[in-house]
């Protein structure tokens, strides 16, 4: 098929649902300048065309097999698109995903400003990320992945508050140096791999191509950048800042979209390097492991933590990404026998998309009512509304893992995966730097952060719907608002998202079982698994053992050392986080904007000085200037002669106004003086100028040696 992508043609529907919603931005923002409701409509129907054209897509892909698009000749590299399974139900997914926040942003945004801005970002995001999951090629996947990192921008800064424009400059640094990283470890790639071979990095290749070489060794640089491009979109420790400050900011249907479908952009690169690039690599799936299961814990604890309802959601998203991590390096270690593994991750992937799509959006309904986000101030607003809280239960339950809802089926996969693994271990087929020790403790680390999930998940839900509010005045308005707290529309289309989560973990044969087969090809995973009992004994004793931990961790965590009690008696709850923790506080801003400036500033003095004394060398060896017959007082032979023709001109202009004239002029060689003073300032300006030049064309030949070094290395 990649021998056919190299000339232009294909499936022209591929190339439609990328380029649609740039089209239809551009069409939303010219009709939003003279008519406000026709653009929300406009809008939306931009969304539902492409889900349309996906899910066309699906089916087609189910009767005709895998597609195609290719056009070589644009961006030196070409852009080329295909569609498998893994990326038919992504690409159906990111479509859903914009249709309902796209729908549900006309009542949300009904009294926010600058909404024009709001709907050609939000569209031309949506182009960039199907571009993303449609990539046939490394270099059409970053294309796209920039493209949607700096759209994205937009919906962080959207209400332009000191919160928000903070949040999008931490958004936009981890974006720029993410990307500018991702770039070094395409060229580097690019390098390692192209010996005897050119053309683009096809991403179904890349395995063959990695085996085809006699060390893998040199390409861990390559994959080492890639994983940190990938990563900081994923929210991967140490990466993951920007999570919990931008979702707080930007509008829930935004915060939807970066949580549930821009992470798993990073995630779709991270399954690139780490199943067809590092393909069966136990060293790499250790790193990926150790990732993913630092991350699972931090943002388990940060949600657990919080006060704040976004941020809490945020801080979860960080947690579940860990999940998938883990499931990643779990597919890397498992090698041959990762089918558990490959099916959890896909699956958990899914269905964290669908979670934070009903999560983040109830959270939008409770700020569209209440304008507040913090705990104490939303308490009991979700009481006496019993569609709301079905919905928001649905979310809570499939998140935290509790058995007939979506999360319990991926999550069950993933700790089996673990589970196998030891047993491999134990028998000892594994390698000898871990141990089934190390995998024991790994599996209660897995069964601890699920516990994590469902204390901060039960936080939420009681605060909003079984405690009153502190104020009994708060509580009568919010049992006031009864249906009329969201549309119709909104309610049944969220209640539509709530039932998608419960179907699919009540029929996980017919529906969950369908996705993992559809899309596990894209991991290099062709094997079959055997039919699990999902709602076994064994497996259900995992998921209790998660809820009864959840259970402990807020009864005794959260209602303990979390809530306080004000002097009326009634309790609060309290922010124990402290500022002085937060990572990007302590270690990246001083890093960034001081260490790094500080060191590079001794450097580049160093490498000044050394200029200097090379040229002060070679100006009294190889270039030492020759002795002159005679020397100048001052200036040159040039300045002597002009100023000895303008002082003898002067002079005699002077003797032929004084004829007649008793007193004689005198000669003075003033202007000799004048045209040498003029000539010594233009010297001393021409000679910073040539040393900031020469010391600025010094440093560019270092970093191009250091550069065909490289690439000399690498290429022989």
């Amino acid at each position: 098929m990649n021998e056919m992508m190299t000339a232009a043609g294909g499936n022209p529907v591929l190339p439609l649902g990328v380029m649609l919603p740039f089209l239809g931005g551009l069409v939303v923002y010219g009709i939003g300048r003279k008519h406000k409701k026709a653009r929300d409509y406009a809008a939306i129907l931009v969304g539902f065309t492409e889900f349309l054209l996906f899910l066309g897509l699906f089916f087609e892909y189910r009767n005709m097999g895998r597609q195609w698009f290719g056009l070589p000749d644009v961006c030196g590299f070409g852009i080329y698109f295909t569609l498998d399974g893994f990326r038919a139900i992504y690409g159906l997914t990111a479509s859903f995903m914009w249709l309902v926040t796209t729908v549900f942003s006309e009542e949300y945004l009904s009294r926010y400003r600058n909404r024009n801005r709001y709907y050609l970002f939000t569209l031309f995001t949506l182009g960039a990320t199907t571009g993303v999951f449609l990539s046939a090629e490394l270099m059409t996947t970053f294309l796209f992945f920039e493209i949607m990192s700096f759209t994205s921008y937009v919906w962080v800064v959207h209400d332009e508050t000191k919160e928000a424009l903070r949040a999008g400059e931490t958004y936009l640094a981890i974006a720029v140096i993410g990307g500018l990283v991702m770039l070094m470890g395409l060229f580097c790639l690019y390098t390692s791999l192209s010996a005897g071979v050119s053309g683009p990095l096809w991403i179904d290749e890349l395995t063959m191509r990695v085996l085809s070489r006699s060390s893998i060794f040199l390409l861990w640089p390559a994959g080492l950048c890639l994983l940190f491009g990938f990563g900081a979109k994923a929210g991967a420790f140490p990466l993951h800042i920007w999570l919990p400050k931008a979702h707080p900011v930007a509008p829930a249907p935004a915060s939807a979209l970066l949580s549930g479908m821009l992470t798993k952009a990073g995630i779709f690169g991270i399954i690139i390097v780490s199943c067809q690039i590092f393909w069966h690599n136990r060293i790499w799936g250790t790193l990926i492991l150790m990732i993913g299961v630092i991350t699972m814990v931090l943002g388990a604890v940060l949600a657990l933590f919080s006060v704040n309802i976004k941020r809490t959601l945020a801080c979860s998203s960080m947690s579940q990404i860990g999940f998938i991590l883990v499931g990643i390096g779990m597919c890397g270690l498992l090698g041959e026998e990762n089918v558990s593994a490959v099916r959890g991750t896909l699956l958990h992937m899914v269905n964290h998309s669908l979670f934070k799509l009903v999560l983040f959006l109830a959270a939008g309904v409770i700020y569209m009512n209440v304008h507040r986000l913090d705990l104490n101030e939303i308490q009991g607003f979700g009481r006496n509304k019993p569609l709301f809280h079905l919905i928001f239960l649905a979310g809570a339950l499939g998140i935290g893992g509790i058995p007939l809802w979506s999360g319990y089926i991926s999550k069950t996969l993933l700790h089996e995966s673990i589970v196998e693994y030891r047993n491999l271990l134990e028998t000892g087929a594994g390698p000898l730097f871990l141990t089934a020790g190390w995998m024991i403790i790994v599996e209660w680390i897995f069964l601890i952060s699920g516990g994590l999930t469902v204390a901060y998940m039960t936080k939420l839900y009681i605060c909003i719907f079984v405690e009153k509010n502190r104020d009994p005045e708060k509580q009568k308005a919010y049992d006031a608002l009864k249906g009329n707290y969201m549309s119709r529309v909104n309610a049944c289309m969220l209640a539509c998202c709530g039932g998608i989560l419960t179907l699919f973990g009540m029929m996980p044969g017919r529906f969950m079982n369908f996705l993992a087969d559809m899309g596990q090809g894209f991991f290099a995973c062709e094997g079959t698994t055997p039919p699990v009992g999902y709602f076994s004994v064994g497996n259900l004793q995992g998921a209790l053992i998660s809820l009864v931990v959840g259970t402990a961790i807020y009864l005794l965590v959260v209602r303990i050392c979390m809530m306080g009690r004000c002097g009326d008696g009634s309790r609060i709850y309290l922010n124990r986080f402290s500022e002085k923790l937060d990572l990007e506080t302590i270690c990246y801003r001083p890093l960034l904007l001081t260490v790094l400036p500080f060191v590079f500033g001794v450097i580049c003095r160093i490498g000044d000085c050394l200029m200097d004394v090379l040229v002060v060398f070679l100006r009294k060896t190889i270039y030492r200037e020759s002795a002159l017959p005679y020397e100048l007082t001052e200036g040159t032979q040039i300045t002597h002669l002009a100023g000895q023709i303008l002082d003898h001109l002067i002079y005699g202009w002077k003797r032929l106004r004084a004829l007649g004239k008793e007193k004689k002029p005198s000669c003075n060689r003033r202007m000799e003086h004048r045209l040498a003073a003029i000539h010594s300032a233009v010297s001393e300006y021409n000679t910073a100028v040539s040393r900031s030049m020469s010391f600025g064309l010094f440093l560019f030949c270092v970093g191009f040696l250091m550069t065909v070094l490289y690439l000399l290395y690498y290429y022989f």
